[in-house]
């Protein structure tokens, strides 16, 4: 989104004050462990951009809270899967020999979002090592949380969403809507409906320090129910979301959405 269309004469611009304010009267509290997913566009104009929603999101959050980010690089997947947008099949062995290892120091976000990217190089963050499906996190649990994050488990038990849920943590929808809501994926890791398969993914990584394409079994995500989910659980325990500047906000415990979202696609998914 061009920054002009963020520009509203009757409202005022956002600072780390006024964003850490609105977090606060969203829930977001001292201690808490928080998993954020957000859209800076939608939030509107903020003086200080994406440095500013991250200094107010740790000033909420405090030494003893952890914040956590995806900070996923889906283009170091297996090409021939790719569809946003497809590429050619003559293409695929050309992406599979030649793109650069993911290294967590300097790989770059994908669609992530300007937060998130920034978020990544922050100091005191840790970013795990998968390839394709990595998240960073800054604060007392953010080593457990991104370590031992396995290939074949990119969004399952063992990755940083896994743990988040063993911690009771919280889910943060800055913006955006539970189609982005990646915890979402880890019901599908535990549910199981007739369709449930996995797929042999692939992606450029440093073993040994060399650079190799890796082939590994993964379960084969669908994202597409997940709007659906999300209001459907905010139906059941009568939610209703917040704002922070003109973005609509979802401030909600992981554990119960995950577990609802389980039973819904073993009722629903075919």
């Amino acid at each position: 989104m061009p920054e002009a269309d963020t520009i509203f004469p009757d409202s005022l611009p956002l600072t780390v004050q006024s964003i850490a304010e609105q977090l606060r009267a969203c829930g977001l509290q001292a201690g808490q462990t928080v998993l954020v997913h957000s859209s800076m566009s939608s939030l509107g104009w903020i003086s200080g951009g994406a440095v500013a929603v991250i200094q107010a999101l740790l000033q909420v959050l405090g030494e003893d809270g952890t914040l956590m980010m995806p900070t996923h690089t889906t283009s170091n997947t297996e090409p021939k899967y790719w569809q946003n947008p497809p590429v050619p099949a003559h293409w695929w062995p050309i992406i599979r020999e030649h793109r650069p290892a993911y290294d967590p120091t300097i790989t770059p976000t994908r669609m992530m979002g300007a937060i998130a990217e920034l978020f990544r190089t922050w100091p005191g963050a840790i970013r795990s090592a998968h390839p394709a499906f990595s998240f960073a996190a800054i604060g007392p649990n953010a080593a457990y949380l991104t370590a031992g994050h396995s290939l074949e488990d990119g969004l399952g038990e063992a990755s940083p969403i896994g743990k988040l849920y063993e911690l009771d943590g919280y889910v943060l929808l800055l913006g955006v809507p539970h189609s982005n809501n990646t915890s979402l994926h880890l019901a599908e890791y535990r549910a199981d409906w007739p369709g449930k398969r996995t797929v042999r993914q692939g992606a450029a990584m440093l073993v040994d320090g060399e650079r190799r394409w890796v082939e590994y079994d993964d379960l084969d995500l669908d994202a597409d129910d997940f709007q659906t989910i999300g209001a459907a659980y905010e139906r059941q325990i009568g939610y209703t979301p917040c704002r922070v500047g003109r973005a609509t906000v979802r401030f909600l415990r992981q554990r119960p959405l995950v577990d609802f979202a389980v039973e819904y696609m073993n009722a629903n998914r075919k």
